[in-house]
């Protein structure tokens, strides 16, 4: 766990682990670079479509779900000042 905390690039995985984080990390900072090359990829290393699928939605519900978390200050000090 530690190694894949500190850098996944380095951490003792399959290829294809790395090869799913490395597009749930595309899908992260700019989904809008994602290409075909990308899920075929994703294919060349044992997923299938509905895999490619489920990774998808998965990234981008924990993306979706830490901006809404964000946004609404959970886990951060946001005690109300009353003036």
């Amino acid at each position: 766990m530690a190694a894949l905390e500190d850098d996944y690039t380095r951490a003792p995985i399959s290829e294809a682990e790395r090869v799913m984080l490395d597009y749930v990390v595309q899908v992260t900072r700019d989904a809008t670079r994602i290409a075909p090359s990308d899920h075929d990829r994703l294919r060349a290393v044992g997923f299938d479509d509905r895999a490619i699928l489920q990774i998808t939605l998965i990234a981008a519900w924990f993306n979706y779900i830490n901006r809404v978390a964000d946004a609404l200050g959970v886990g951060r000090d946001c005690a109300r000042h009353d003036p």
